[in-house]
């Protein structure tokens, strides 16, 4: 098969016709009935079906990332629906446009991190010197070092340490999980104190490890809250906390004409 150029105008995601559509080479009626939607939305990304491992991660990292309570995405998403109960698609645009790295976690600066360090690794360095160097150059810069901290898990992130686990358990850890753990040793020595891996660089290292490009890793994260602010809409259209929210945040913040200045 002849592969147009970057610069040309051509799609290879899907098109509709008449009769059909046709989603990556594969007719939809198809697929419809024949595959999971994480199977799907794989062959969506890549273009090509997951292995039986890629399917099981991606299921598991979806899970693992999409719900953590009333974070502000959720509060923002919920507060948007209050204001216009007709406007579920603005209210969940509005919670994924608050997804940053704060709050949706650090999944793709991860991932580029790791890729960095095995590239060392496979010029001929020691993995847990790569972490280490790599941990001192954040440090040296006043930077927060990605994939780790947490505001509630401490010591252990269980969503972290469950990923890594089941990644040992089917086989699946290869030389970015390594990095991923030479990491956690190179970040205590560091900062002088053990710091919480977060489940933001476990996402990253398994699916780099089954293959992922580095660019792809953070939809995970995204699709997954997507799903967790329908959820919390649909609650808020049953028991709406929106303007409770609201008013609770007016109430916990004092006003002073002279706080801008």
């Amino acid at each position: 098969m002849q592969i147009g150029r970057a610069d040309e105008p051509v799609s290879g995601i899907a098109q509709a016709y008449p009769d059909r559509v046709e989603v990556r080479g594969r007719d939809l009626a198809e697929l419809i009935g024949s595959v999971t939607f994480t199977e799907y939305f794989h062959i969506l990304l890549t273009g090509g079906e997951p292995t039986v491992e890629q399917r099981f991660f991606l299921d598991a990292l979806l899970v693992a990332i999409a719900e953590h309570g009333l974070m502000p995405t959720n509060v923002a998403a919920r507060m948007t629906l209050a204001a216009d109960p007709g406007s579920l698609h603005g209210a969940v645009a509005a919670g994924i446009l608050g997804c940053g790295p704060v709050i949706l976690g650090t999944a793709e600066e991860c991932a580029r991190l790791l890729e960095r360090a095995q590239e060392r690794v496979a010029a001929g360095e020691e993995p847990a010197a790569v972490a280490l160097d790599a941990a001192r150059a954040v440090h040296a810069a006043g930077e927060r070092l990605p994939g780790f901290g947490h505001p509630v898990h401490r010591p252990l992130d269980p969503r972290a340490e469950r990923i890594l686990e089941l990644a040992d358990a089917r086989g699946v850890s290869g030389s970015h999980v390594a990095l991923a753990r030479c990491f956690r040793d190179a970040a205590a020595e560091v900062w002088g104190r053990p710091l919480t891996l977060n489940l933001s660089m476990p996402i990253a290292a398994v699916m780099l490890d089954l293959g992922f490009p580095a660019a792809v890793v953070k939809s995970v994260p995204i699709l997954a809250r997507t799903a967790s602010l329908l959820a919390h809409l649909a609650e808020e259209r049953r028991r709406p906390l929106g303007f409770l929210l609201a008013a609770r945040g007016e109430e916990a913040v004092e006003y002073r004409a002279d706080a801008g200045a």
